[in-house]
């Protein structure tokens, strides 16, 4: 490995679990790194800003200290994290209420009204208005920062009165850094409300303000993806120790970063995010829309490429589940062991990971999990293999909808997140997807390279070209040969789980 980079980002990632933070070189060598789980309220539908900041200062205080770090060598501060939130800030963009995550679904009903229909579940005239300008639609179900919006100003005037600004969690996190209120065409994906058609130009759409009910004034500024949205407080400078001359650029969405973290930034290079939720994703250069898979490409990291963008709400969310429910006492190392003990196919048991439903390849909120085709000879072992396996079907699903839209084959995909520090379910996914997966060199903080990284093509220091190769690569996982009728045999009946139980879900669950 080459000597360091001299100059150092403080880079945050705050993901749905809570923040990491890291100090990296801008070429993405990661020095020192912690993270922090953090509390959810209602469901796991709301998250305390307060606690994120609190958590990030401090561990950037700890980080210096740990690393024995120069505070001279830190020149900038990238976030990243979850997208598709909303948290409500005062002017100084101190929150005025708990974040509402991209899974909160209060303003369902509003967004109902406003937004559905008998197109796809969706209005016509809606989706004819917002796909030729966005590309993308809010959601008839909720769980967006539309919907966020609606519900505070019509059924939380409290919080609303105190809103100055509706913003994004990486939005917020900049703001607190600089006192700057800004939003950017990339964190404003999941809210639609850009004219996405010309990337040289994305400005908010009045159009689709008006019609989404939406106060204009509590948008934040936006400015364009890659920029430089001020430098640092002195008040923060000084409670971290790092000089007030740091700069911080535009917060990044996990699914942007994510193609910087994996090296992925040319056109249909492909990489696999594998987190609480997963995606399949490359940058292409068309705008398109897909609604019935709930796949669209939205602006990328600001280089005139736009990035395919989907989402299935449980991966490592689902394994998460499954140990907590089934088995507390076992280690994520003990359940990989457990896994291994059975064979290929987890004799014939399939799960299906729905648990929280489902955005792609379908779109459908009452969906939920299960085990199928368990019988008196199945064990434990068959059901926690089934779970990692279930997993990657589900990708596998994604991933067919995901190529067909790019109208190119991902023969190698790049692969990232905590759930790829498994290498059996890494193998699993190799043979199911039947792709030749790249894992990441320490996939857990591969979010806080990809912000450093960002940083460093953001000021110039790192050239887009030199990217690919600046990802470290630490196992490569082939398809085995031997396991490929199991699963396509498997596969083969995945799908139709769904659409057979699609109705006896939303009959259960509305």
């Amino acid at each position: 490995m080459s000597a360091p980079h001299e100059d150092v980002v403080l880079a945050i990632d705050l993901g749905s679990g809570g923040p990491k933070v890291g100090y990296v070189t801008v070429d993405g060598q990661v020095l020192w790194w912690e993270y922090h789980r953090g509390d959810t309220i209602g469901g796991a539908a709301e998250q305390d800003p307060n606690e994120w900041w609190d958590v990030i200062i401090g561990h950037a205080q700890d980080g210096l200290r740990e690393a024995q770090l120069d505070p001279n060598r830190v020149v900038g501060i990238s976030v990243t994290g979850q997208w598709s939130s909303t948290v409500p800030v005062d002017e100084t963009g101190h929150p005025v209420s708990d974040c509402l995550m991209w899974c909160d679904t209060h303003g369902a009903t509003r967004a109902q009204k406003r937004f559905g229909g008998p197109v796809v579940g969706y209005n016509p005239a809606v989706l004819a208005t917002w796909l030729r300008r966005s590309g993308g639609v809010p959601k008839p179900t909720g769980a967006d920062p539309i919907s966020h919006m609606l519900h505070l100003s019509n059924d939380r005037p409290d919080i609303a009165g105190k809103s100055r600004w509706f913003l994004e969690p990486v939005d917020q996190l900049t703001m607190r850094f600089t006192g700057v209120a800004s939003a950017s065409p990339m964190s404003m994906t999941g809210a639609w409300l850009t004219d996405n058609r010309d990337l040289s130009r994305i400005e908010y759409d009045p159009v689709l303000v008006e019609r989404a009910g939406i106060d204009p004034s509590k948008l934040p500024p936006l400015i364009p993806s890659g920029s430089v949205v001020g430098t640092i407080l002195s008040e923060v400078a000084r409670t971290i120790g790092i000089p007030e001359s740091v700069k911080v650029i535009t917060g990044a969405p996990d699914l942007q970063n994510a193609a910087v973290a994996s090296g992925c930034v040319e056109p249909l290079q492909a990489h696999m995010g594998m987190g609480t939720s997963a995606w399949v994703s490359c940058p292409v250069t068309f705008k398109k829309t897909n609604v019935i898979t709930q796949i669209a490409s939205v602006p990328g990291i600001g280089d005139g490429n736009y990035l395919i963008a989907n989402n299935q709400d449980n991966a490592g969310r689902a394994l998460e589940w499954y140990r907590q429910a089934v088995c507390p006492d076992m280690s994520y190392r003990d359940l990989e062991a457990e896994a291994a003990s059975s064979p290929a196919g987890a004799n014939s048991v399939i799960f299906t990971p729905w648990l929280n439903g489902e955005r792609s390849p379908v779109d459908d909120r009452y969906a939920r999990g299960g085990f199928h085709n368990l019988s008196l000879d199945a064990a434990r072992a068959d059901m926690t293999r089934a779970v990692l396996e279930g997993v990657a079907m589900n990708m596998k699903w994604l991933l067919q909808s995901a190529e067909r839209f790019a109208g190119a084959k991902f023969d190698t995909i790049r692969l990232l997140g905590g759930c790829a520090q498994i290498d059996l379910w890494c193998q699993i996914l190799a043979d199911v997807c039947d792709r030749r997966l790249e894992r990441i060199e320490q996939p857990l903080v591969a979010g806080l390279r990809g912000a450093a990284i960002y940083f460093g093509l953001v000021e110039g220091s790192i050239s887009r070209a030199d990217v690919h190769g600046l990802i470290p690569i630490d196992t490569v996982f082939r398809p085995n040969p031997d396991h490929r009728a199991i699963y396509d045999r498997m596969f083969a009946h995945f799908p139709g789980l769904h659409s057979r139980n699609k109705r006896m879900f939303q009959a259960l669950n509305n």
